[in-house]
């Protein structure tokens, strides 16, 4: 609720504060005399384009500020607090705008952007005025306005749960095939690298083993002739080491025959030939395995260069090895996430199916209700002096993009209809579009009666109506006050009017006057007693001369508003 309003410095208003009350709060006053200024103001202060000809002549800048009453209102409440705004049961919105253009906003004595201030300060004010986009024209409210009038909430909230686990599938269904995607490519490179490694089938200790294998394939003719010649001195030719040791020994025996003494020198020969012949015997087995084969030879080298490129891609050729085995077991991981995909669609169908069941339930109430809502408004709107006018809310499929539908509309957390209040003023029209009606009184009394029977149902803490009572008079003027009245029940409501039958509704009564001082027009206002407000009911009442007459009728009009 708007407790308090302060205007420094703002079209013709130097200074001014305004308390404000609960319940139904009329502004009355001459033509020109400001009243559309404080709404102005007021739409500054929560976040409206700012022109820096709004300046009063020869300031600086201009300062609102607006005090609210917080208490009961939850969600703003809720909304501050995730901005790091804790006000407790008063909020204080300030805007300053320089003469320069430059502008600036802040809520309880924080610096926010325009952004944030429209947010945040969302709901705290709803204005109706001829020249304005007014929040409950705005399509994007209706749905939520049929939804209170016909108590869906409870079914609302079971659609945006079920839409919510649906869309918990969807995303993890598509994450899953994304992954897959990925995954895709990977088990390419996975098997290519698999297959590679099972053809070669590399062994830890492979590589010095053909090292040696190349060496010996290489230089086979050399190695066969250092051999046979090693050989040939060694043992088979004549004249060997063996044969020679052998003479060697039959001598040294000789010797110890005739001395005994020199028997210890047989034995060391003996064995050294026995030695060197075994090894002359292995050297001829080594001539026989040596040979050459240049096909072998091609096919080690290949290998051994095949070996040496997985050591170089892996880092060791062990680390290939190991490689071997850690992508076989990814390979089986991979395989499992198509079965993933189908219990994930399987479960995704299930959750459309809930979702959607529950969404077309909350259609066929909607459509029952609209019908009743609409009829209800038009009812309002004929004792507003618009009999001919008839609403229809219009209850259609939501369109556009998006990755869950149902029956071919788009579903969504608050279900898949789109609602718009239509209106036709006249008969033999055609329902238009609420935002559209042209005229500004009529849409500000089409306004008053969609809140009339939505009182108590929308979120807004206070109405601000300007120029509701634009084109009307009598008893049409007395029913718009009691209307107003009625909506003051349940939320603030702010008029500003030129009707007595309107103001005598009103619990606070504030006048706006204009008065000329050194010079420099300013606008004032004032709050109104009993006595001052009965006269400035019979200034509206008689004009310029107020008689006796018009006092009495103003009594009267205050007596019968029973305020």
């Amino acid at each position: 609720m708007l407790t308090l309003l302060r205007v420094r410095n703002f079209a013709i208003i130097d200074e001014l504060e305004v308390e404000f009350g609960p319940g139904l709060n009329v502004v009355t006053g001459e033509t020109g005399a400001g009243k559309s200024i404080l709404v102005g103001a007021l739409q500054l202060v929560l976040g409206a384009r700012a022109r820096p000809e709004t300046v009063r002549t020869g300031a600086e800048r201009a300062e609102i500020e607006a005090l609210f009453d917080l208490r009961g209102e939850t969600a703003l409440l809720a909304r501050l607090a995730e901005a790091g705004i804790e006000p407790g049961d008063e909020l204080v919105v300030r805007r300053v705008v320089e003469s320069g253009g430059r502008t600036r906003a802040y809520l309880d004595g924080r610096l926010v952007t325009l952004a944030q201030l429209a947010t945040l300060a969302s709901g705290l004010v709803d204005i109706s005025s001829q020249h304005e986009h007014q929040r409950i024209a705005d399509t994007g409210t209706h749905l939520g306005y049929l939804d209170a009038f016909a108590g869906l909430d409870g079914l609302r909230e079971q659609v945006a749960a079920a839409v919510g686990a649906l869309a918990a599938r969807v995303a993890e269904a598509e994450a899953l095939r994304h992954a897959a995607r990925a995954a895709l490519e990977r088990e390419e490179l996975l098997r290519f690298q698999l297959s590679e490694l099972d053809k070669l089938d590399p062994r830890a200790d492979e590589e010095p083993d053909l090292v040696g294998e190349i060496g010996r394939l290489r230089h086979a003719d050399s190695l066969r002739a250092h051999l046979h010649r090693a050989e040939e001195a060694l043992y088979t030719g004549d004249g060997s080491v063996t044969e020679a040791l052998a003479r060697i020994g039959s001598e040294l025996e000789a010797a110890a025959r005739i001395d005994p003494a020199l028997e210890s020198l047989v034995a060391p020969v003996e064995a050294a030939r026995a030695e060197l012949e075994d090894a002359g015997r292995s050297i001829g087995k080594a001539i026989r395995t040596v040979r050459v084969d240049p096909e072998r030879l091609g096919e080690a080298e290949e290998r051994l260069h095949q070996i040496r490129r997985l050591a170089r891609r892996f880092g060791s050729l062990e680390a290939a090895i190991a490689h071997r085995v850690t992508a076989r077991s990814e390979l089986d991981g991979l395989a499992s996430a198509e079965d993933r995909l189908e219990a994930l669609e399987v479960a995704r169908v299930q959750a459309l199916e809930v979702a959607g069941s529950i969404a077309r339930t909350l259609r066929a109430r909607r459509q029952e209700q609209a019908r009743a809502l609409g009829g209800a408004i038009s009812t309002e709107l004929a004792s507003l002096g618009m009999g001919e006018a008839r609403v229809e809310v219009a209850v259609a499929p939501l369109e556009g993009e998006g990755s869950l539908s149902v029956d071919g509309a788009r579903l969504g957390p608050t279900g898949m209809d789109r609602v718009e209040f239509l209106i036709a003023t006249n008969p033999g029209e055609e329902p238009r579009p609420l935002r559209k009606v042209a005229s500004g009184g009529e849409l500000s009394r089409a306004l008053l009666a969609l809140k009339r029977v939505l009182a108590g149902l929308g979120p807004v803490g206070t109405y601000v109506f300007d120029e509701v009572d634009t084109g009307v008079g009598g008893a049409v003027a007395e029913t718009i006050g009691r209307k107003l009245a009625e909506v003051g029940k349940h939320h603030q409501v702010l008029c500003i009017t030129h009707l007595p039958q309107v103001a005598a509704f009103g619990g606070t009564h504030l006048h706006v006057r204009k008065e000329v001082r050194e010079g420099r027009t300013r606008s004032r206002v004032h709050r109104l007693d009993p006595a001052t407000r009965v006269e400035e009911i019979a200034r509206m009442l008689g004009g310029a001369t107020v008689t006796e007459a018009a006092r009495s009728a103003a009594a009267e009009l205050v007596r019968q508003a029973g305020v």
